[in-house]
């Protein structure tokens, strides 16, 4: 997963205050918090519609390389144009392949963003319906909830798309620290624990253990 540390999914706390994920970078250790002055012009979140019942096999064949992916979610979380061009990439994406999926959410999540005030909350529901799809898919993948967590623990709470914060963070954690039988490659085991870290969603003791983790 060739994403920076300092950058993941960070931009999503711009979602409601247009902020970009290169201004949040700017100002160092960005919170996560939102300007909720905003969300008064938004429309009561919907009910999430539930993943297709459909079952569909996780490794289904792509052409979509994960390396490809990795790289443009790394452009687009820093960069407007490059958001735009993940999301055309993959919005037309209807195939069962779990971690594209896990991907197509991520840029649903980015789009939102992007999008203008009155489509921000409709993208970010997109989002939720698809990484709840992609997680059925492969409920063990630690890239693919590692995603769907640096997304969710960025929303505002009261929107209720965040339920799943604690689930993944405990999978995550579990997986860092059985690294290198994480299922992550050194980088992304890199990516995830200094997350995990530096954003404070584990314990000091916690923390503790992680970094004596060999990479």
């Amino acid at each position: 997963m060739k994403i920076p540390s300092g950058l993941l999914f960070l931009g999503i706390a711009g979602i409601w205050s247009g902020s970009s994920a290169a201004d949040l970078r700017k100002g160092g250790n960005p919170t996560g918090t939102v300007g909720l002055h905003h969300v008064s012009t938004v429309a009561a979140p919907r009910v999430l519609l539930p993943a297709s019942s459909t079952p569909v096999k996780k490794h289904v064949s792509t052409p979509y390389p994960p390396a490809t992916l990795r790289r443009h979610y790394e452009q687009a979380a820093a960069d407007k144009t490059a958001g735009e061009k993940f999301y055309k990439l993959l919005a037309d994406y209807k195939d069962g392949n779990a971690l594209v999926l896990g991907y197509k959410a991520a840029a649903e999540a980015i789009r939102a963003r992007d999008a203008s005030m009155f489509n921000k909350l409709t993208y970010v529901q997109d989002a939720a319906r698809t990484f709840e799809q992609a997680v059925g898919l492969d409920p063990q993948n630690p890239e693919i909830r590692f995603l769907r967590f640096s997304v969710e623990s960025n929303l505002p709470a009261f929107l209720g798309l965040s339920k799943h914060i604690d689930e993944d963070k405990e999978l995550l954690l579990n997986a860092a620290l059985s690294h290198p039988k994480s299922g992550l490659d050194p980088e992304a085991f890199r990516t995830v624990r200094n997350f995990l870290v530096e954003r404070g969603h584990v314990s000091d003791e916690q923390a503790q253990r992680l970094s004596k983790v060999a990479e």
